[in-house]
């Protein structure tokens, strides 16, 4: 087995059997990439089943000594994957990353943006052409339903539901989830469906697809970034923010407001509810205000 061969039947394990999504994907594929630049660049003849310990940790050592701590540890746990999985198919016995330890990384969330904030980053849209009216509904989206920047753009016309009150979002590893849709995001949602999208003519990929751009294709990751970061700038709003902050925004919100948190985890559509508790940090006032109201010691 070549290091092409390897590529492309680990590409198809990640995809086909764990699910992953064509992002994360493209992750592990890059820390293979690292592996075999590195690889060419000492003119080595060896293959991913024969490559001995040594020559993995010194690549690591030379790949990883200029990456940031997160950068260094994504690429030793894409490492670890490959070898696990060529293990998992019994071309290798050895994982030659066992004793690499991980750098420790703090979790980094995004900035959160208070509700003001996020009324005058959708009050500063201009409304008056049709795009201006999708970025409403598509900011009102993020914001309302708790979305990640990929389920928005693959949401689909058939998956939403308003009579019941909820759409239909596809998540990680292809799971889906029934989120409820506030009376604000459905209304802006129909103005964009029944005044907007229908004068574009969708390309036929993207019949189905709820938010098009001016080619009538669906919407790009980079896309929503820059819409996002243009009204930043526009409003002169300081914090570095991306998609994710809605989405982060919106579940320290509820947080705050005294919502459940296996609720929020419901709502986000987090396996874990350890993934859940990072927001708990966030507001310490909120856990007093629990134990006052609720411990029969109050």
């Amino acid at each position: 087995m070549n290091w092409e061969q390897a590529a492309k039947s680990y590409t198809d394990y990640l995809t086909i059997e764990r699910g992953l999504s064509k992002n994360a994907v493209d992750s592990y594929n890059l820390d293979l990439q690292k592996l075999k630049k590195y690889i060419t660049a000492h003119q080595l003849t060896i293959s991913p089943v024969k490559i001995d310990k040594d020559t993995v940790l010194q690549c690591v050592y030379e790949t990883a000594k200029d990456l940031s701590a997160r950068s260094q540890a994504r690429f030793i746990s894409g490492l670890k994957s490959f070898f696990s999985y060529l293990i998992f198919e019994k071309y290798r016995e050895d994982n030659p990353m066992d004793l690499v330890e991980t750098p420790r990384i703090g979790r980094k969330l995004p900035p959160t943006l208070s509700t003001e904030e996020i009324d005058t980053l959708i009050g500063a849209i201009n409304r008056s052409s049709l795009e201006g009216q999708r970025n409403v509904a598509i900011l009102e989206t993020l914001y309302g339903c708790g979305l990640r920047v990929s389920e928005l753009i693959g949401l689909k016309i058939s998956d939403l539901f308003f009579e019941e009150g909820f759409i239909k979002v596809l998540g990680k590893g292809n799971k889906e989830r029934f989120v409820p849709v506030n009376p604000q995001t459905e209304k802006f949602l129909k103005i964009y469906l029944q005044e907007v999208r229908p004068l574009q003519k969708p390309h036929i990929l993207a019949a189905d697809t709820v938010f098009l751009n001016r080619r009538g294709q669906g919407l790009s990751r980079a896309m929503i970034f820059t819409i996002i970061k243009d009204l930043a700038v526009l409003i002169h709003l300081e914090k570095n923010i991306s998609p994710h902050s809605f989405r982060h925004s919106f579940a320290t919100h509820l947080l705050e407001n005294g919502a459940d948190l296996r609720v929020i985890q419901q709502l986000l559509g987090h396996e874990s509810i350890t993934t859940t508790e990072i927001y708990m940090h966030l507001d310490r006032s909120h856990l007093a205000k629990v134990l006052n109201e609720y411990h029969p010691r109050k």
